[in-house]
C-alpha cells in the first residue's frame, strides 16, 4: 500500500520544476519528469536512489472535486475539537489554493526523507502545510501542527 503525502498550498504561484529538482538533487541524486499545459505543470515523476519513482500531482482548488476533497480535510481536521490550533489548521486547509499529492511506494521506505523534504520544500514555496498519512500535519520547518 503507497504512503500518500499532501501540501495544502495557500498560495497561488506555481513552484518551478527547477527549483523543485535543485532542491532533491541537493539531498540526492534525483530525476524529474514534469508534464502540463498552457496552465502550468500538473504532474511529476521523479526517480529516486535505488529507482523508486515518485509521482506528484498538482491540483489547483477551482478543478472540478478539489474542493470536496479539501471540505473532507478540513472536516477530518475540526473533528479533532475545537482547540485553537484545530481551528487554525482548518481554516488553512479551506483557504487552500493548490493542493499537492506524491505518493511513495510501500517498499520505498528509503525515499520517505526525500518526501518530507519535497513537502516541506513546497510548503515553504506556497505559504502551506504538509500532512503525512499516519502521522499528522506539519509546518514547513516540520513542527507538529496536529499529530495522528
Amino acid at each position: 500500500m503507497p504512503v500518500w503525502y499532501r501540501v495544502f498550498a495557500a498560495g497561488d504561484v506555481e513552484p518551478s520544476p527547477a527549483a523543485i529538482l535543485q532542491r532533491l538533487n541537493a539531498l540526492a541524486a534525483v530525476s524529474g519528469d514534469f508534464g502540463g499545459d498552457a496552465a502550468g505543470w500538473f504532474r511529476a515523476d521523479f526517480t529516486a536512489p535505488g529507482g523508486a519513482v515518485l509521482h506528484l500531482e498538482r491540483f489547483l482548488s477551482t478543478e472540478e472535486g478539489v474542493r470536496a476533497e479539501l471540505n473532507s480535510w478540513a472536516a477530518h481536521v475540526e473533528s479533532g475539537g475545537d482547540d485553537p490550533a484545530h481551528v487554525a489548521l482548518m481554516e488553512r486547509i479551506i483557504q487552500t489554493k493548490q493542493l499537492f499529492t506524491l505518493e511513495r511506494p510501500d517498499d520505498a521506505a528509503d525515499a520517505d526523507g526525500l518526501c518530507v523534504e519535497l513537502c516541506r520544500s513546497l510548503a515553504r514555496m506556497t505559504a502551506g502545510v504538509y500532512q503525512i498519512d499516519g502521522r499528522g500535519f506539519f509546518s514547513p520547518d516540520g513542527a507538529p501542527l496536529l499529530v495522528d
